[in-house]
C-alpha cells in the first residue's frame, strides 16, 4: 500500500462510530438530578423515598404520594376536596392560572387534607404539594388547614402537618395575611383541648407559613437540608448587604439555635411518627408494681437509710461525687427507660447540650424525662459545657414540662450539675430569669415530679430541676448552695478550706435526709462505676414504681397543695 493511501478517507459503512452513536434510552427512565447533576433512573428515585441514589439529595414530594408514604394502606380519607379559592381581589388572570394548575396537577388547591392511620394510630394530615403555586397560603389553603383542625379537636385526634411553601399567596393580599391568624387561632383550640400537633418542615417552608402554622407544633420535625426561615435567604443578603454563611437557614441549623426537634430522614418518618403517636395516646397508662415487690424494694432503700456507710467524710462524698468514671445522666435514661426519643431545643435561642430532654416508656407507661448532662470523655465534657446548663437549658427543660402537663404524663429529673453556667453569654440571656421561672413554674406542675440527685447539686443550677412532689439523693451525691470551695473561699477568703467546708455545709445524702429536704436516699456501692450500674438502677426502678403508682392517683389539686406544703415547711 502506498504511503498516501494510508492516510486516505473510507466509506464509513461496516463500521460504528462511538462518538456519534446515541444510546436508545425509553422517554421517562431517565432523569438528571438537579443537584449533584448525575444521570438517574426515575424508577428508583420512585422506589427510594424520592431521594437522589448519587447524592442522597431530596427531591419535593406530591401530596398524595407523601401520604401513601406514610398511611397504613387504604385508611387515607380526604377531607374538603372540592373546597377551592374564590379570588378574593379579583386579581386580573388569577383564576385562569388556578384553574391551569387543576388541570396539570390534579390537585384542588395547595394543600391535601384527611384522616389517616399509621401503624394503627389515627391521626389527621395536610400535606403541602409545592406544584400549586409554591404552596402558598391562600384563603382556601388557611380553610382547609383550618377545618382540619377544628375536625381533630372535635374528635380528639392528633394532628400532623407537612409544610413546603413560599409563603403567603401574593394574589389573595390581605386576606392570605390573615391565614396566618386563622390557622394559629385554630391550632391554639386544640392544643387548649389537651391534644398533640406535630409539625413536619420539609425544603422550602419559608414567609407567612413559618411565620404561623409551621413553627407551632408541639414536636416539631424536619427533613435534612430543608431551607426554613421567615425572609428568604436573597431578601436578607439584599438586606443586609452579605453574603451568608453556607448553611444558614437549613434545618440543621435550626437544631443547632434551638427551633425545632429534631432532623428525620424521609425514610424514617412512619416510624418516627408512628412512635410520637404511640407515646401520646390517651389510654390511661398507668405503672403498676405487685404489693410484694414493692414491700421487698422499699425494706432495701429503708434499712439501708440506716446503714450508710459513716466511715466517709462528707469531702469523701465530694469527691466521689465528682468521679469522672461515676454513671451520668444518660446512663439512667438508658437503664431505667425504654424507647427514648429525644428532644431538642427551647424555641428561642440554641439547644443547649448541657441538658437532655425528651420521651419514654417506664414499664408501659409514658413519662418525661430530663438530666442534666455531664460527658464521659473530655470532648463530651466541653460539648456538654461540664453539665453546667445554660438559660437555653433550663428553657428547654421547662418547655419539656409545660408539654409533660398538657400530655398528662410524670416528670422525672435526673439532677447533676456543678451549678449554672456563670459566662458573659449566660448573663446576656437572663440566667437568673431562667432558673427563676422554672422555680416558679415546676411548683404548680399539675403532673407527678420526681428529681433525683446522683452526682452533684449545685445551687441554683440544681434547684431548677428539683421543685418537685419528692427529692431522692444517690447515697454519695450531695446538695448544696454552691461548691465547698466557693463557701470557703466567700466566708473564709480561702478556698484551700474546701474539705473544712463540706463538713460545716451539711451537704451529703444522710445529711439532707435528716433535714427532711429529701425524703429518700438511694444505696450505691462503695465503688460505683458503669460497671454495677445495674445493681443500682434495680433499687431505683422499684422505688420510680412506687412513686409512680401513688402519685398518678392524686389529682391535679392535691398533687400541687402535697408540693407547696412541702416547701412551705421548709
Amino acid at each position: 500500500m502506498k504511503l498516501q493511501n494510508m492516510f486516505k478517507k473510507t466509506s464509513r459503512k461496516g463500521y460504528i462510530s462511538l462518538k456519534e452513536s446515541r444510546p436508545e434510552v425509553p422517554e421517562g427512565l431517565l432523569r438528571k438530578c438537579n443537584k449533584c447533576g448525575a444521570a438517574i433512573i426515575t424508577e428508583d428515585v420512585k422506589n427510594g423515598y424520592y431521594i437522589c441514589p448519587k447524592c442522597h439529595g431530596y427531591f419535593r414530594v406530591h401530596a398524595y404520594r407523601r401520604i401513601e408514604m406514610l398511611a397504613d394502606e387504604g385508611s387515607f380519607e380526604e377531607w374538603d376536596r372540592g373546597l377551592t379559592t374564590r379570588n378574593p381581589l379579583e386579581f386580573k388572570g388569577y383564576e385562569e392560572k388556578i384553574q391551569a394548575l387543576k388541570e396539570k396537577t390534579n390537585l384542588e388547591e395547595a394543600i391535601v387534607t384527611g384522616k389517616i392511620q399509621i401503624d394503627g394510630n389515627p391521626a389527621v394530615i395536610g400535606v403541602c404539594d409545592g406544584r400549586f403555586l409554591m404552596a402558598s397560603m391562600g384563603e382556601a389553603v388557611g380553610e382547609k388547614i383550618a377545618r382540619a383542625v377544628e375536625r381533630a379537636t372535635k374528635e380528639k385526634l392528633p394532628v400532623i402537618i407537612f409544610a413546603c411553601s413560599g409563603g403567603a399567596r401574593m394574589q389573595e393580599g390581605i386576606v392570605s395575611l390573615m391565614q396566618m391568624a386563622k390557622t394559629s387561632a385554630a391550632l391554639k383550640r386544640h392544643s387548649d383541648a389537651g391534644q398533640l400537633y406535630v409539625s413536619v418542615l420539609t425544603d422550602p417552608t419559608t414567609g407567612g407559613v413559618t411565620a404561623s402554622f409551621a413553627m407551632l407544633g408541639d414536636i416539631i420535625l424536619a427533613e435534612p437540608n430543608a431551607l426554613i426561615g421567615f425572609a428568604g435567604p436573597r431578601v436578607i443578603e439584599q438586606t443586609i448587604g452579605e453574603k451568608l454563611p453556607k448553611g444558614f437557614q437549613r434545618s440543621e441549623f435550626l437544631l443547632e439555635h434551638g427551633f425545632i426537634d429534631k432532623i428525620v430522614e424521609r425514610e424514617n418518618m412512619k416510624e418516627e411518627l408512628s412512635q410520637i403517636l404511640s407515646l401520646h395516646r390517651m389510654d390511661g397508662s398507668r405503672c403498676e408494681m405487685s404489693k410484694e415487690a414493692q414491700v421487698q424494694e422499699d425494706a432495701v432503700v429503708e434499712n439501708h437509710q440506716e446503714q450508710i456507710h459513716k466511715h466517709r467524710s462528707a469531702w469523701d462524698r465530694v469527691q466521689v461525687s465528682r468521679r469522672k468514671d461515676r454513671p451520668v445522666g444518660a446512663d439512667y435514661i438508658d437503664a431505667l427507660f425504654e424507647g427514648f426519643m429525644e428532644f431538642h431545643g427551647d424555641r428561642c435561642f440554641q439547644d443547649d447540650r448541657a441538658i437532655i430532654g425528651g420521651v419514654a416508656y417506664f414499664k408501659g407507661m409514658p413519662v418525661t424525662v430530663i438530666a442534666q448532662a455531664k460527658g464521659k470523655t473530655t470532648k463530651e465534657n466541653i460539648e456538654r459545657n461540664f453539665g453546667m446548663p445554660s438559660p437555653d437549658g433550663y428553657r428547654k427543660a421547662l418547655r419539656l414540662m409545660k408539654q409533660a402537663e398538657k400530655f398528662n404524663r410524670p416528670v422525672i429529673c435526673f439532677v447533676d450539675t456543678p451549678g449554672a453556667f456563670c459566662g458573659l453569654e449566660a448573663e446576656e440571656r437572663g440566667q437568673g430569669e431562667a432558673i427563676a421561672r422554672n422555680l416558679f413554674e415546676m411548683s404548680g406542675l399539675r403532673v407527678p415530679v420526681l428529681s433525683i440527685v446522683i452526682g452533684e447539686g449545685g445551687s441554683g443550677g440544681a434547684l431548677a430541676m428539683a421543685v418537685a412532689d419528692e427529692v431522692w439523693m444517690l447515697e454519695n451525691s450531695i446538695y448544696s448552695i454552691l461548691s465547698p470551695e466557693g463557701f470557703a473561699s466567700i466566708l473564709w477568703k480561702d478556698s484551700k478550706r474546701a474539705s473544712e467546708a463540706a463538713e460545716v455545709m451539711r451537704l451529703t445524702a444522710a445529711d439532707l435526709l435528716e433535714l427532711k429536704v429529701i425524703e429518700k436516699v438511694i444505696p450505691e456501692p462503695a465503688s460505683y462505676t458503669h460497671e454495677n450500674l445495674p445493681e443500682v438502677c434495680a433499687a431505683l426502678s422499684g422505688q420510680i414504681s412506687r412513686f409512680l403508682e401513688a402519685h398518678t392517683q392524686l389529682s391535679k389539686e392535691e398533687l400541687t397543695e402535697k408540693r407547696y406544703e412541702r416547701f412551705r415547711r421548709m
